[in-house]
């Protein structure tokens, strides 16, 4: 099994793909979310690329090959499905359970994963929303938007993009956790606010807390 370094270094690499859209990852960005210094990022990520996990070019970014991307899935698997165990069967709050699954994620067999895995009858979903990959890396896909940029209507919240304890208790005291049926009332741009309902309760929201929260985009 890799070292926990180059399994952080490849899920976040995987993360970053996603908003960069597989467009390669600057390594500067990485470095930061990481939390190193650049210079070491670019010695990490040389060795990942010798080893075959990644493909680097100098002064451009990095990204992951198909090996560094099946690992990377693999790591994110074990993440996930830790932190639904953690909520569902250890009755943690699911704003303590990203720190322990860090630790976990890298200790825990696959022998022992699957048996989670089959236990909590093979999720499509951690508690905050994220695709937990199947065995096989496989990701169930959904059509999500932010709820800053929903239309007035129903909606249905289905992620929650911020995992820091303190975002996660907002968003329980607001009773806007995954698969909370909501009405968007109304948008004020310049105010920069969302007003919703939730629960027969008129709530205003800023856009940016807003736009960490993800809905079920059913416009097509």
């Amino acid at each position: 099994m890799p070292s926990s370094t180059v399994e952080n270094y490849l899920k976040e690499l995987y993360s970053m793909q996603l908003k960069y859209e597989g467009d390669l990852v600057p390594l500067g960005k990485l470095a930061e979310a990481v939390g190193v210094t650049a210079g070491t990022a670019t010695i990490m990520i040389k060795r990942l690329a010798k080893n075959g996990l990644v493909s680097y070019e100098a002064r451009s970014g990095a990204k992951l090959t198909d090996e560094g991307e099946r690992k990377a899935l693999n790591v994110l698997r074990r993440h996930r499905l830790i932190e639904l165990f953690l909520v569902e069967v250890v009755k943690l709050d699911w704003s303590e359970v990203h720190e322990e699954a860090e630790i976990l994620e890298h200790a825990i067999s696959d022998h022992l994963l699957s048996k989670i895995d089959d236990m909590l009858g093979n999720p499509t979903h951690d508690p905050h929303g994220d695709p937990i990959p199947a065995a096989t890396g496989e990701i169930v896909k959904r059509r999500l938007i932010s709820l800053a940029d929903s239309k007035p209507g129903e909606v249905t919240v289905a992620r929650i993009s911020d995992h820091s304890p303190q975002f996660l208790q907002f968003i329980h005291d607001k009773n806007l956790t995954p698969d909370t049926i909501l009405q968007v009332i109304a948008r004020d741009d310049i105010a920069e606010t969302i007003t919703l309902s939730v629960n027969n309760q008129t709530i205003q929201l800023g856009t940016s807390a807003a736009d960490k929260i993800f809905v079920l985009d059913e416009s097509v």
